[in-house]
């Protein structure tokens, strides 16, 4: 039995059976102005963080969502889009797309503003996306990138880069980890399927998404997820998992390389009103300016002594330098 169709049997059951253990959420749930959800959802999120960022979702964008659990972030996305087909969700299990439809109807009760027809539902996989090239504003995926091996990774990124519309952005969840994993553990069909295998190192998976040509990358959150740990897993080491939160935007690739935001920040603390780098870079006098990791290196390669260069705070929440 392949990972996949063992990955397929256990979202399977998830859909029959709700299961609330499946997956630990490390995001409360949104809260908005006439948004309710139903407590169904928020049993089938099986998710590993949050997808939905009001910022990105201005203007009625397209959306697509990937693997579509209980419905839950697809009726969140529908409460910025709301109108007809507005929200397409894609999953390749039968039962969960059913599960959705019918969770949907009872969202239809809670909330006046919903209907059902707001999200298109189809069957189809990551691998294979049934939708139109540059056809997407925004594409999300919670906690299912981790559980390809790295040929359907590969697949899976470059799918959503085909969908995305130039400038438009793939916003995830994923765990990653910094630690090795043994042989045993990375080969577990099951803990695969559950995310807890087959987690890539934080730069490989940037690295990932920039091989398919995303310009801009963007750490918005890293959070404590998941310890592995002997007693519990077949591993002889602890490990440790984060929650990642990671937003790759189809700008075009720079000559120089991408730009990668990991929550760095500059701040110029000279004599003069401001520092101008002549590269398109302007620090005003003790103001913080969030830049790419390219930029802090160049910026530091200056060696200057008015110019202080923040470590990675792993959080980036727009208005940088780029």
């Amino acid at each position: 039995m392949s990972y996949l169709k063992t990955t397929y049997d256990v979202y399977k059951d998830a859909a029959l059976k709700p299961d609330v253990g499946l997956c630990c959420t490390t995001n409360p749930i949104w809260e908005l102005p006439g948004l309710k959800i139903p407590k169904i959802m928020q049993e089938m999120n099986y998710g590993c963080g949050s997808t939905v960022h009001a910022r990105d979702l201005s203007n009625n964008p397209k959306l697509l969502y990937v693997g579509v659990g209980g419905g839950m972030e697809l009726l969140q996305f529908a409460y910025f889009n709301r109108q007809k087909d507005g929200v397409i969700g894609v999953d390749m299990v039968d039962e969960m797309l059913e599960a959705s439809r019918k969770n949907f109807k009872e969202a239809e009760q809670m909330n006046p503003w919903f209907k059902s027809d707001f999200v298109a539902l189809k069957k189809g996989d990551a691998l294979n996306l049934p939708v139109e090239d540059k056809s997407i504003d925004v594409a999300a995926q919670n906690c299912l990138f981790n559980i390809f091996k790295a040929e359907d990774l590969k697949k899976a990124i470059e799918e959503m880069y085909r969908v995305l519309k130039p400038n438009g952005k793939l916003v995830m969840s994923d765990p990653t980890c910094e630690q090795h994993m043994n042989d045993t553990l990375r080969n577990d069909d099951r803990l695969r399927a559950l995310c807890l295998s087959g987690s890539l190192p934080l730069a490989d998976y940037v690295k990932a998404l920039t091989d398919a040509g995303f310009g801009t990358i963007e750490i918005r959150a890293r959070k404590p997820y998941r310890i592995l740990d002997p007693k519990h897993y077949p591993t002889d080491e602890l490990i440790y998992i984060e929650s990642v939160e990671v937003a790759a935007i189809k700008d075009p690739m720079p000559d120089d390389g991408p730009c990668i935001f990991t929550g760095k920040a500059a701040i110029y603390y000279g004599d003069k009103p401001f520092f101008d780098d002549q590269k398109g870079h302007i620090l005003l006098q003790n103001q913080p300016l969030a830049i790419c990791d390219k930029t802090a290196k160049a910026l530091s390669d200056l060696r200057r002594e008015d110019i202080y260069i923040s470590e990675s705070t792993f959080h980036y929440d727009g208005g940088g330098c780029c």
